[in-house]
């Protein structure tokens, strides 16, 4: 995810806070994401949850990248 932004990335997750709260969370999800769909049974009963958890996700991808590029500029 952001390969060309890889060394801001570092950066980031070192001295912004904001920054670091929206990738802990996005990672967050992911994990839980994957839990969830690598269990059958909770994969069959949680599905919608599962859903949403994935539009959150994508979500915060998409302002990560925003403001991934909206600090590139300001360097």
């Amino acid at each position: 995810m952001f390969h060309e932004h890889r060394e801001l990335i570092s950066e980031l997750k070192n001295t912004d806070l904001f920054f670091q709260k929206m990738f802990k969370e996005h990672n967050d999800l992911d994990t839980e994401i994957d839990k969830l769909e690598n269990d059958v049974v909770k994969s069959v009963s949680r599905e919608e949850e599962i859903e949403e958890m994935k539009r959150r996700k994508l979500a915060l991808k998409d302002e990560i990248g925003r403001y991934l590029d909206e600090k590139s500029k300001e360097q």
